[in-house]
């Protein structure tokens, strides 16, 4: 019998539940969250700064599906600026960035401009660049390379200044604040 679990990973946490770095030995990790059973993995990672939903499992088979295959990951992303649409479309056709030190074009994505979503308040201000414009963004990936869409925002010239993943495959954030965490028969996919 395999157990799953659906988190609110707050902003500040590391998507692990072992710190083996030295150099980062006072990070908070998931198992401060809830008591999570010895064998749990989270499906994928949200880097210490971005907050919402965290698929955790401990099906190993269910894990590599998700992440290798070509599973829908929506984020909604407060960025600097009023984004425009040249930029937007921009995101949607793919962009070149650079994922460990070399070049990587992103796939064709889903992005638009939404309003302001309904979202707990964040836990540390958010803090505009040049005025107090900020704007946020809908963008649903298949991949998810290291901190890619934080990269592909700054890449049209609108740094993200929150990032809140909402959804995978089926499964939504709902109404899980900050922290809680959802038992799962199966996920919805």
């Amino acid at each position: 019998m395999h157990f799953h679990y659906k988190l609110y990973k707050p902003s500040g946490y590391l998507s692990q539940f072992i710190n083996n770095q030295l150099r980062r030995k006072n990070k908070k990790l998931l198992g401060e969250l809830y008591d999570f059973r010895p064998e749990t993995m989270p499906i994928g990672r949200l880097d210490q700064n971005s907050e919402g939903l965290l698929l955790l499992t401990t099906n190993g088979k269910l894990s590599y599906k998700i992440l290798k295959g070509d599973t829908e990951k929506e984020y909604w992303v407060q960025v600097n600026g009023e984004i425009t649409e040249e930029a937007i479309k921009a995101i949607q056709s793919g962009l070149n960035i650079s994922i460990n030190g070399k070049p990587y074009k992103t796939k064709p994505c889903q992005a638009y401009k939404i309003k302001t979503p309904d979202l707990p308040e964040p836990q540390h201000p958010i803090k505009p660049q040049g005025g107090n414009t900020t704007s946020w963004l809908s963008v649903t990936l298949t991949e998810g390379k290291f901190r890619q869409v934080r990269k592909m925002t700054a890449k049209v010239g609108f740094p993200t200044l929150r990032l809140v993943r909402v959804r995978i495959g089926q499964e939504r954030i709902d109404q899980l604040k900050p922290g809680e965490v959802a038992v799962s028969e199966e996920f919805k996919l």
